[in-house]
């Protein structure tokens, strides 16, 4: 998992936006023009693309032009690292809570 922090990063970065969290939610129904995903949001086209060129740097979407229309696609593989993240923190504290309970639950073991 370390060697994927960097790309992790951009990823949190990335949804850390309501709008691009927004962005996803709605391409997670299938791909879409930009166009389209942009009239669901009160901002001119400019700043809009700002948002879709993030999603894009960072690996969340995948746009293709064809003539003048740009279609934005979720890449569901990025966010399993965001999936895989979670998992090992899950891992973690799930450890640390069994662990706990153990220490809470039986002392005297612990002392000895």
């Amino acid at each position: 998992m370390a060697q994927h922090l960097p790309e992790l990063d951009g990823v949190f970065v990335a949804l850390a936006d309501p709008t691009r969290r927004a962005v996803v939610r709605r391409l997670g129904h299938g791909p879409t023009s930009v166009g389209d995903l942009a009239r669901e949001f009160p901002m001119t086209l400019p700043s809009f693309m700002k948002h879709v060129r993030t999603l894009e740097a960072n690996g969340l979407i995948r746009t293709v032009k064809s003539g003048r229309v740009r279609t934005c696609a979720l890449n569901r593989e990025r966010l399993g690292l965001v999936d895989d993240w979670l998992a090992e923190q899950r891992r973690i504290w799930e450890g640390r809570t069994d662990r706990l309970e153990q220490f809470v639950t039986d002392p005297e073991e612990e002392s000895q």
